[in-house]
């Protein structure tokens, strides 16, 4: 059995010292059409290649504590010769690993799903861990236009699951439920599913026996839809109404709260979280950032598949994660 307290460790390492984890985990199918978007050949090569320039980018350690990947760049080689995890580790970054299976219409349910994968992960999980992987991730995908409760449950027990079973491997489970900012819904509407979900999330993490001390929450921050007629809400409402949820839903015991972007961009996304963490006060937490489009795409556009573009694709994104380092800074207290 792992020793509970390296899973502490590694998720106070996750989300200290002003730096945050960099989500590289889009699906082959994703990054496939994102790369064509770019008119990039959408090849495993060039995959590959795009997560390496992400990866060594001169001093991406300074504001990142880990890289999230997929299972197909988990699995290759860099340019050097190294596995991705093993490069990692040798940068001063975690690796981690994406090992939900994506998502499927919820019985009964308009348009609310469930994530999928947990068949078979207890020997996925093993595998990983003599791969390399510290943490690992599952995405539970909550619409706010159908917040059904039969939904959110089987979603909160997968993660619970999921989870547990991490655990039991010596990983540490990242529990990203995240509730969509697509949409015209107001803020309100947004803290009142967030609610919902986190409890959820939070009661059956604790029937299941997961030491909430070695997970680290990737939630969504409580905004208006990017569609609403309210959007965007000023840094400093989003502040408020996150940190309300929160106090309401996240026991102490863990560690950091790293928030997804959720679509918003590198600029208002940073902007909000630094809100946040100026009025998080004595909050038990780090507040920090599991950003993906919000740092990369930048540099995704920058690089267009031209290996003399790749020193200026990783300027743009180290300049992305100095931004999102410096909104996870509290005030000094006096």
């Amino acid at each position: 059995m792992p020793n509970p307290a390296d899973l502490t460790v590694v998720a106070h390492a996750l989300v200290s010292d002003e730096r945050g984890i960099l989500a590289a985990d889009e699906s082959v199918a994703t990054m496939s059409a994102r790369l064509t978007a770019e008119r990039i050949t959408p090849s495993e090569s060039n995959r590959r290649d795009y997560r390496e320039l992400l990866l060594t980018a001169p001093g991406l350690d300074e504001t990142v504590s880990g890289i999230i990947l997929c299972d197909e760049t988990f699995r290759q080689d860099l340019s050097s010769g190294e596995t991705f995890p093993v490069a990692a580790r040798r940068l001063g970054i975690l690796p981690g690993i994406k090992v939900d299976a994506g998502t499927q219409p919820f019985d009964g349910a308009s348009t609310a799903t469930v994530t999928t994968g947990l068949d078979g992960l207890a020997d996925r999980l093993a595998e990983y861990a003599a791969l390399g992987a510290a943490f690992a991730k599952w995405r539970a995908v909550i619409d706010v236009a159908d917040p059904d409760q039969g939904a959110l449950t089987a979603n909160a027990e997968a993660l619970a699951e999921y989870a547990a079973l991490c655990q039991q491997h010596g990983i540490v489970p990242i529990v990203e439920p995240e509730v969509l900012c697509s949409g015209s819904h107001d803020l309100s509407t947004c803290a009142d599913v967030t609610m919902m979900a986190l409890t959820l999330v939070f009661d059956r993490l604790q029937d299941r026996g997961v030491d909430l001390s070695g997970i680290v929450l990737k939630p969504n921050m409580v905004t208006p839809g990017l569609e609403s007629a309210d959007a965007p809400a000023p840094p400093l409402v989003i502040a408020e109404a996150t940190l309300a949820v929160l106090a309401e839903t996240v026991p102490s015991e863990v560690p950091g709260i790293a928030f997804l972007s959720g679509g918003h961009t590198n600029q208002a996304a940073c902007q909000n979280l630094g809100a946040i963490n100026q009025d998080a006060g004595d909050a038990p937490w780090q507040l920090t950032y599991s950003f993906g489009r919000a740092l990369v795409s930048d540099a995704l556009h920058a690089w267009a598949g031209a290996p003399g573009f790749v020193a200026v694709a990783q300027t743009r994104l180290l300049n992305n994660c100095r931004r999102a380092s410096a909104a996870t800074r509290r005030p000094v207290a006096v």
